[in-house]
């Protein structure tokens, strides 16, 4: 799986241990910074991946800051993009079963590695339900496309 992550300077180091995690376990990553603990801004990184997601050319996007919040926002700036912020496996299935969500955000602050890396394995392995949760998907995209969610 195509997968791309992107960090601010404080989801950094969380982001290059999960990146090791994700490659380890077969998948393709495609980082699109930051590439170090300097201080940057995460809208710059985060919207360049979901971008990224949101032309198909990565199937997944996991995005880290502080608190996973303002990747969370920036993410779902982008049309297509269903960012999720999530802090435990449960949150993270729901996420994907129930949501479809694109784009993983993790608090990097407030998660230590292993949980990440169990949250982002069950977000991996977890496939979206469909069903009810496809008109309220719906309704979002025609919301992106012409400002009036219907109903």
């Amino acid at each position: 799986m195509r997968i791309a992550v992107a960090s601010d300077h404080r989801g950094f180091p969380a982001k290059s241990q999960v990146s090791v995690f994700l490659t380890s376990g077969g998948h393709e990553v495609k980082d699109f910074g930051c590439l170090s603990l300097d201080s940057c801004d995460y809208p710059d990184h985060g919207i360049e991946a979901a971008e990224h997601v949101a032309s198909g050319d990565s199937e997944h996007g996991i995005l880290f800051c502080g608190t996973g919040i303002g990747m969370s926002i920036a993410a779902n700036k982008v049309t297509g993009i269903r960012a999720a912020l999530c802090h435990d496996e449960l949150t993270a299935e729901l996420a994907r079963r129930h949501n479809g969500a694109n784009v993983l955000c993790l608090p990097a602050d407030l998660l230590g590695t292993e949980l990440m890396k169990r949250v982002v394995d069950v977000w991996l392995n977890t496939a979206f339900e469909g069903g009810r949760h496809e008109r309220r998907i719906a309704k979002i995209t025609a919301y992106e496309s012409n400002g009036r969610a219907g109903g």
